[in-house]
């Protein structure tokens, strides 16, 4: 017996089969997509040498060199090599993080793989030395710079020379441990920090102190030769005491608060037969090993002042304090090295001290602290603080401390996050655990003060203020938005203070124009007959897209007054785009003046997509606002005419004519009414060009009107940039001025 249903219930049946299959297909799609964190076996929270070393273990493992038998062996170590590519690139690893692998597709590396060697000698070559901090280009910075003293092994892992220092290395590295950190960068990972550096040959060696320039050693690679180096920039004072300065040293050295470290030999004694004994405040060593006497004194220097409840707030309120806060058991005894830090921060005027909160557990739930850590706080009490998120060393630690006291950056919460506030603030959503976040912090701190009175910068623990972060639908970290009054203006860029400043710069001089499909309709394809725009189609989360905007802004900047920028979210506005045929991100377009003709815009197809390409290739479909010039009106305009003119001399065939001819385009219209422009062709007009004396190409010359017929040599400008062009010749031409009302005061 048959059973019939009606179109209705045929379509609502259909639809469930159809919705049920989508449902398998999605399970089964997220059943067997792998996290790249999972794939190499590491958390979130893990950092860039946990990753290396992560990875490199699986590499010797999963290799295909190891596993010829298995047909998937190849497939198998793509998948965990692109995991590696991703998570050790941190804005890769920040993407990732926020847009799954939807925001890594068009960033499609990892198709390519090294010999199962080079995993096992050439990569990370001192991963596995606690002696030796290998050292990324986010650490680096905070390393050299935090008043240590390091010498550093600049390093290429294919680098034969590398592998044969590093036995030697390592032997050094245990030699000076706890005399000066021993560094190593991997320029095979960060060619961008070795070239900043100025490291051409591997490997290479630095000494780096705050404050001075690096030191390169250039002795030959014998241990004794490195300790010897290094050596003479350790900074010691050793004083010999006798009878008469004895006591008077003693006691103005204690008054300081400054301890003695005393050997107390005779010609013919033996130091070491003095009992390890401990008298009138006096402690006795018996050894004479250097590192069993520096661990000794460690161990028995004073510990940080103890802050109570009562005397909190006003301690804080007329110092500036790196304290540190726990919870009954005061865990930095564990690492005494951490008393350095009283001396290494005194040029800082940074007083160090501690605060048990299991004594006054309010006062830290105030400050938002619910586990052990250290903060800075700069003078105004509890009211201007932040707390340290990076790693428990003394180097993080100092570089913290001296970046933080002279920032702007302050911690937030609930009674202090700027929801109604007038002023604008940049608002650093974060999660301690997120290692992208902590290599963003340092860079709020130098942004912070170069916009101190225009911006207020803060930072806010999701961790802790969960409902805080719901509200405001932070779904990343880090999440970095600027509030200013209503509106709201969520910051995409890289980790770094010069396009966080950047962003700013726009969002208080916006050069990018944001359109909608009605504002598009209006100002692009109803533009003015003389008006050109260049619109960039984009989505938030291709990677491409994000390297483009901050190119794009700068690109806009210089052309403001000449071509109008714009661009349009087609994640928000997807029927437009799609609509207007664009398919794919970034699609890049101009709209020139308009014309009869069929097209309506030019699609950039330019490998380059940096604001300088950009520009040229804008400027380029400009109407020419320079005067062709030919021998007879060169003669009679320029060497005999009544105005100043800068002339282009180039050849059709010259790549650099080329690639400067928008860029004197734009100098043209930048000196309109004030200097002429006009272009030479020396193919066309050899005979000119010869006269002139124009040896290469493009050759630029100013000639400016004295009153007489000028010479034919003209002044020639050694620059291709159109405003340093244009810097010169008003000087030129103001020097000129001078110098005939000069002429006229001395008649």
């Amino acid at each position: 017996m048959g059973v019939w249903l009606n179109k209705n219930d045929y379509t609502r049946g259909l639809k469930r089969a159809i919705l049920c299959s989508v449902i398998v297909y999605l399970a089964v799609l997220v059943g067997t997509e792998q996290d790249f964190y999972s794939l190499l076996g590491v958390s979130k929270t893990a950092s860039s040498r946990e990753i290396r070393q992560a990875f490199k273990k699986l590499a010797l493992k999963l290799h295909p060199d190891k596993n010829p038998n298995n047909p998937n062996a190849h497939s198998d170590f793509l998948k965990i090599n692109r995991a590696y590519e991703v998570l050790k690139d941190e804005d890769l690893r920040k993407k990732y993080d926020k847009y799954g692998e939807k925001g890594l597709a068009d960033n499609q590396e990892g198709g390519q793989y090294e010999s199962w060697n080079y995993y096992r000698y050439d990569f990370g070559i001192y991963d596995d030395d606690p002696e030796i901090i290998t050292l990324d280009r986010r650490e680096f910075d905070a390393a050299v710079n935090s008043g240590e003293l390091w010498f550093v092994n600049f390093y290429s892992p294919g680098c034969s020379h590398c592998h044969d220092l590093a036995p030697t290395w390592r032997d050094f590295a245990k030699e000076v441990d706890g005399l000066l950190r021993i560094g190593a960068v991997n320029c095979g990972d960060d060619r961008m920090l070795c070239r900043m550096k100025g490291v051409n040959s591997y490997p290479s060696l630095f000494i780096f102190r705050s404050g001075m320039a690096a030191i390169k050693y250039h002795g030959d690679r014998k241990k004794e030769s490195l300790v010897s180096f290094a050596m003479q920039h350790v900074k010691s004072t050793v004083t010999e005491l006798w009878t008469g300065n004895f006591v008077n040293s003693i006691q103005t050295a204690f008054a300081a608060g400054i301890g003695w470290l005393i050997t107390f030999c005779s010609k013919g004694g033996d130091c070491s037969t003095l009992n390890n004994k401990e008298k009138s405040g006096i402690l006795f060593l018996n050894s004479l090993d250097a590192k069993e006497i520096y661990l000794e004194i460690m161990h028995n220097l004073p510990d940080f002042e103890l802050l109570s409840a009562s005397t909190l707030e006003d301690r804080l309120a007329h110092h500036r304090w790196l304290l540190f806060f726990h919870f009954g058991k005061n865990e930095n005894s564990d690492n005494p090295e951490l008393k350095k830090l009283k001396t290494l921060l005194k040029n800082e005027h940074i007083q160090i001290g501690k605060f048990d909160c299991s004594s006054a557990p309010e006062i830290c739930s105030n400050l938002y602290i619910f586990q052990p850590c250290l903060a800075v706080f700069k003078g105004q009490g509890t009211r201007e603080y932040e707390i340290h998120h990076g790693k428990k060393i003394l180097y993080d630690i100092l570089a913290f401390a001296k970046e933080s006291v002279n920032s702007h950056v302050t911690t937030l919460g609930p009674q202090n996050f700027p929801a109604s506030d007038k002023e604008p603030w940049l608002v650093d959503f974060f999660a301690p655990w997120c290692p992208p976040c902590r290599a963003l912090l340092p860079e709020l701190r130098k942004a912070s003060k170069h916009l101190y009175g225009q911006l207020k910068f803060g930072t806010l623990d999701c961790t802790v203020h969960e409902g805080l972060c719901n509200m405001y639908n932070i779904q990343a970290y880090p999440t970095t938005v600027v509030f200013n009054q209503s509106n709201i203006h969520e910051y995409e860029g890289h980790h770094s203070a010069e396009q966080i400043l950047e962003f700013i710069e726009d969002l208080m001089n916006p050069s990018v124009i944001s359109l909608t499909p009605t504002t598009f309709n209006e100002l692009v394809k109803q533009r003015k007959h003389d008006e050109v725009w260049m619109v960039d189609f984009y989505s938030p989360w291709c990677h491409p897209c994000q390297i483009l905007m901050p190119e794009w802004k700068r690109m806009a900047r210089t052309l403001t007054g000449l071509i109008n920028v714009g661009s349009i979210d087609c994640q928000q506005y997807h029927s437009f785009c799609a609509q207007e045929n664009v398919q794919r991100y970034p699609e890049i377009r101009l709209f020139p003046q308009k014309s009869n003709k069929a097209y309506q815009y030019h699609s950039y197809s330019g490998w380059n997509r940096d604001a300088y390409s950009l520009r040229i290739w804008g400027l380029g479909f400009l109407p020419q606002a320079s005067t062709d010039l030919t021998p007879q009106t060169f003669n009679e305009k320029v060497l005999q005419g009544k105005h100043h003119w800068v002339i282009d001399f180039y050849a059709p065939w010259c790549g650099p004519c080329q690639n400067f001819a928008p860029e004197f385009e734009l100098l043209a219209r930048m000196m309109k009414g004030k200097v002429k422009a006009g272009k030479v062709d020396c193919q066309a007009h050899a005979q000119t060009c010869q006269k002139a004396g124009i040896r290469a190409y493009p050759t630029v010359r100013l000639y400016p009107h004295e009153g007489t017929k000028r010479n034919i040599w003209g002044e020639q400008i050694d620059s291709r940039d159109a405003k340093e062009i244009a810097t010169i010749i008003y000087e030129k031409l103001e020097n000129l001025q001078n110098h005939g009302k000069r002429n006229k005061d001395e008649l």
